[in-house]
């Protein structure tokens, strides 16, 4: 059948405004459990299959929707770029796996006389349909709509469905996105009775005067009759409801409609509007529109509710503007996935990524690379997001076979990509939230793209067209590129002979660990009035669940199901772990995007200005929380309403800190913090939701740490052999002069290092994903195999209270002749404290790497130092270009809740920032790191290799020792998996470097960390 619009009639206008389709007698879902055969080619189908009295009794049972290789059949397959079978288009290989499935479904007394519809929302590939033994049609198209007109194979009670689905078809060559290679009847199947006069579509349009204060909505009508004889005499109406309650807006209708037997007749509706309230993703406000069509007897012979959105689109001076306003998009890429189901979206799991993008001030969805599931359109109206609604289409596997446009630019594949486009603009076109189409990803460019667009501005003139491989931009609407460095969309904005406003479609690959550089790109979109930002790839891990031998849970990738070739773990690349847990990097992203700007006027006196950065609504929504921390120690806190601030203004507010500067200024480090909130419920979130945060550093006055009266404690000391023993009244430590380095150390008899396992450098970490292509060079420099050889170690006991080791060393790795030429100073104290200072310079002719992956200090502790304190960054982890979305403060935490568990391992868990960390046992005995001033530190159960020999988080086994890095630098995450490199102020250099870390035994029943904060902050300042 003809494409249409995705709607549901009804019987009553009651039933139509619930916009429930189970409210509808006219409407039947056919998931469920459905009879299934497995063949290995459609010729080895079962024979006869399509047969209503066909004997399925010995076959399967499979659930509907679903991936057949998620359930036992065949296996999954996943391939970033590559085509899984031999290119030969439009050939397939003889190999074809075929499903087999067979449906009973009823048809009711009461739908006698109607026109019966089946309908299918989404088959992977392409699929044959049979009804009571009668061949129905095809289609193909895999994530678009397929409808069927059954009425004459069908009759009432007992009626039997057969479909045969094959997972290639000429379709895959225009279906290679960047997903898992799945297959089946993967979304809703349904029934529809439709009377046999109808509303067969239609399409609902508003526009908007110049100054925004009047709308006007067009409604163009198809009614269509399928009875041999005229209709005559119907009519009609449209009626526009307010939003939430019945009030009527306005009335419209159109009398003695005549339609000639099995013929269409256009009807058109118009209302004008005065200053109606409009639809954005900040501010959603949707009307109700309801269609119906009563006959010649005035009785309604059905009714169809929509709901509408006044918004206009439209590009001009270099920007494109929604209701008059340049937006911002600060978006993300998302797929329909689920980390059990495959490519089946349940609505439950559609509305938590609903919700999850706008607790994150995400206010736009490209859907990639195909259009999503139909429903997930609709909470988008509702919610508030931006849609870029992408066609069905990727031929990204040519590219590497030299021609990415081969068949992009072949005339025979015109109406196939046309069809792709047509079916996704007829279904989607009255969402009032999509305001692009986009024509495919990745297909290079030619005739058959200037036909979609010529298709779409013909039929939908009303939206703008996006491609982003349209480099010379004939088809398109906007400028668009992938993973642009910060540099080359600078050179974009300025470029005076670019005259169409840009997005980036797609940057900041969030693939495991990062992306790092959100900061700087935000900063870059708003600096620049043509740059109207982008959407982050991705959204969601495309993990799929699994259970190894063991029982353990993991999150399989490309190459776990014996599938080549594929792209690994390429498909873990969202801002969502797979069970859509929120990522270090989503969090990030919220703070970047967050629309509320701080900025610091006077601290003395509270004086602060705040800028609204939202596209439409005042702040009145949110109101202000602070709260004063004096080195960890609630001092003061309050809460206030915002002055009315309009969307891009600006405005002063004081808060009463001027009377309370003696008490703030007895403290080494304080730390103003303000916290955004919801001031009421709204749909996506619970007052008190936060949304924007900022902090700053309050004027201090402490001049000086207090004198520590241990630090006068005699230490005493003794060789035997290679080993230094030093001792005080609480501490002994010994020193392995052969290595220059503590070999044990106990405090009050408990071990506070393991043994043999002291602070020593290193410059290693268990490679992130986004250091894809860097970390090939270091594993070619043998970064990851450096050996030690100490030049000399020298000890001296300064005074009666201290004594000084130092240890001069090269480290450098075997095959190559660069390293680091290093020297380690101890210098212990009566207290216990050991102060190492390090520096170190590459030495040698060799040429060293152009990145270190880190510089600090690595031990090991016993397994029983489990609790863990640190004044810096926190809660979550950061790492240099990836820290502010946590705040300074004082936190605990056990080290297994430091561990960001990634579904394929590596590094994680860092904290920056940080003046001091303590890792204590349940008794409050262990070690205290203070930075001089700063440091970062990690902490683990798991060593860095272990990481990095892991495939998967199952693989990990918890060691007995805890592994502890207290870091100078670590080096930033970028996101080169796909995107830029770290930025040159987060890229560590191969380059002389020095630090100095504060050790010390530590007793927390002793002194308290509120204490330590206080010490740790005085000695940072």
């Amino acid at each position: 059948m003809k494409g249409r619009s995705y709607f549901h009639s009804y019987a009553t206008k009651e039933d139509a405004l619930t916009f429930e389709r189970g409210n509808s007698p006219w409407f039947r879902l056919l998931n469920g459990t459905w009879k299934f055969a497995y063949a290995d080619n459609p010729a080895n189908a079962p024979d006869g299959f399509d047969q209503e009295h066909y004997d399925d009794s010995g076959w399967d049972r499979v659930e509907v929707p679903g991936m057949w290789q998620l359930q036992g059949y065949g296996k999954p397959h996943y391939t970033d770029l590559h085509y899984p079978f031999p290119v030969n288009p439009p050939y397939l290989p003889s190999d074809n796996p075929t499903g087999c499935y067979r449906k009973s479904f009823n048809i009711p007394q009461k739908w006698d006389g109607r026109q019966i519809v089946l309908r299918f929302e989404g088959v992977d590939s392409a699929f044959h349909v049979w009804v009571n033994g009668q061949e129905v049609g095809y289609s193909q198209g895999s994530r678009l709509p397929s409808e069927f007109d059954i009425t004459s194979f069908v009759h009432l009670g007992g009626n039997v469905l057969a479909v045969r689905v094959v997972q290639w078809s000429d379709g895959s060559y225009m279906e290679d996105q960047d997903m898992w290679w799945l297959s089946g009847i993967f979304r809703d199947v349904s029934l529809f009775a439709r009377p046999k006069v109808q509303i067969r579509d239609f399409t609902v349009r508003t526009t908007l005067t110049d100054d925004m204060t009047h709308g006007s909505l067009s409604i163009k009508a198809c009614v269509g009759n399928l009875l041999p004889e005229t209709a005559i005499g119907y009519t009609l109406n449209a009626q526009l409801l307010d939003g939430t309650g019945d009030a009527v807006i306005g009335l419209m209708k159109e009398d003695n409609v005549t339609v000639s037997g099995g013929t269409e007749q256009a009807v058109e509706l118009r209302l004008d509007v005065p200053n109606p309230r409009l639809w954005s993703a900040e501010d959603p406000q949707l009307y109700r529109l309801v269609l119906s069509l009563t006959g010649p007897d005035g009785q309604a012979v059905e009714i169809v509710p929509q709901r509408v959105g006044f918004r206009q689109i439209e590009v001009k001076d270099g920007n494109f503007y929604v209701n008059g306003v340049a937006i911002m998009l600060q978006g993300v890429n998302r797929h329909d996935h689920h980390p059990e189901l495959g490519r089946i979206a349940p609505y439950e799991t559609m509305l938590q990524d609903v919700l999850l993008m706008k607790r994150h001030n995400i206010n736009a969805v490209r859907t990639a690379h195909y259009p999503n599931d139909p429903r997930f359109y609709d909470l988008c109206d509702e919610y508030g997001l931006y849609v870029m609604d992408e066609a069905d289409l990727e031929t990204h596997g040519f590219e590497p076979l030299g021609n990415i446009s081969r068949i992009s630019d072949d005339p025979e594949w015109k109406e196939a990509y046309i069809d792709r486009v047509e079916r996704m603009v007829e279904r989607d076109k009255n969402h009032p939230s999509i305001i692009f189409w986009s024509l495919g990803n990745e297909s290079g460019f030619g005739c058959n793209f200037m036909a979609m667009a010529d298709w779409c501005r013909a039929n939908d003139p009303t939206r703008l067209i996006h491609y982003e491989e349209d480099r010379e931009l004939k088809a398109v609407d906007v400028c668009s590129t992938m993973y642009s460095s910060i540099e080359k969309l600078t050179a974009i904005a300025e470029e005076e002979a670019y005259t169409k406003p840009h997005l980036i479609c797609e940057y900041a690959h969030a693939m495991g660990n990062g992306p790092g550089g959100l900061t700087e790109y935000q900063a870059t979109f708003r600096k620049h009035k043509r740059l109207q930002g982008g959407f982050v790839w991705e959204w969601i891990d495309h993990g799929l669940k699994m259970e190894s031998a063991d029982g353990k849970s993991y999150y399989a990738y490309g190459g776990d199901f014996g599938d080549v070739p594929n792209n690994s773990n390429f498909c873990l690349d969202g801002l969502v772990f797979p069970d859509r847990t929120p990522s270090p990097g989503l969090l990030e992203y919220k703070k970047v995007i967050e629309p509320v700007e701080t900025e610091a006027v006077d601290l003395d006196r509270g004086l602060l200005a705040i800028t609204n950065l939202y596209d439409f609504i005042s702040l009145d929504g949110l109101e202000l929380i602070w709260s004063v921390y004096g080195d960890g120690k609630l001092l003061d806190s309050g809460s206030m309403a915002l002055p009315y601030v309009p969307a891009k203004g600006k405005a002063a507010i004081e808060l009463p800190l001027a009377a309370r500067a003696r008490t703030i200024g007895a403290y080494a480090d304080c730390q103003l913090t303000l916290s955004y909130c919801l001031n009421k419920d709204v749909p996506w979130a619970k007052r008190g939701h936060e949304v924007g945060t900022a902090q700053f550093r309050l004027p201090s006055r402490a001049a000086s740490a207090p004198k520590d009266a241990t630090a006068k404690e005699p230490v005493t000391c003794a060789v035997s052999g290679h080993e230094l023993t030093v001792a005080g009244s609480q501490f002994e430590l010994r020193f392995d002069l052969l290595k220059g380095t503590i070999r044990s150390w106990q405090y009050e008899g408990t071990d506070v290092i393991a043994e043999g396992k002291g602070p020593k450098l290193s410059f290693w970490r268990a490679p992130i994903d986004n250091d894809m292509y860097i970390v090939e060079e270091w594993r070619k420099a043998h970064l990851d195999k450096l050996q030690c050889r100490v030049e000399r170690v020298e000890w001296d006991q300064t005074s009666a209270s201290s004594l000084t080791v130092r240890a001069a060393v090269r480290i450098a790795p075997p095959v190559h002749d660069y390293g680091f030429r290093c020297t380690y100073l101890y210098t212990i104290s009566g207290n216990g404290e050991v102060r190492i200072e390090v520096d170190g310079a590459p030495d040698g002719p060799g040429t060293l790497p152009r990145m270190l992956p880190r510089i600090g200090l690595r031990m090991e502790l016993p397994g029983s130092l489990h609790r863990v304190n640190w004044y810096g960054r926190g809660p979550g982890e950061s790492y240099s270009d990836s820290k502010r979305a946590n705040a300074i403060g004082l936190y605990q935490a056990s080290v297994d809740e430091l561990y960001t568990p990634y579904p394929y391992p590596q590094d994680n868990g860092n904290r920056t920032d940080v003046a001091w960390v303590s890792l204590t046992n349940v008794r409050g005995i262990g070690l205290l790191a203070q930075g001089q001033p700063k440091l970062e530190f990690s902490a683990h159960r798991y060593a860095p290799e272990d990481f990095e020999q892991a495939k998967h988080h199952s693989e990990l086994a918890p060691r007995e020792t805890i592994t502890l890095h207290l870091d100078y630098r670590q080096n930033g995450l970028g996101s080169n998996s796909c995107g830029p490199a770290q930025l040159e102020p987060y890229a560590l250099k191969a380059e002389p470097f020095r630090f100095a870390f504060a050790i010390t035994p530590y007793n927390k029943e002793m002194i308290s960390p509120i204490a330590l904060a206080n010490k740790g902050a005085v000695m940072a300042k």
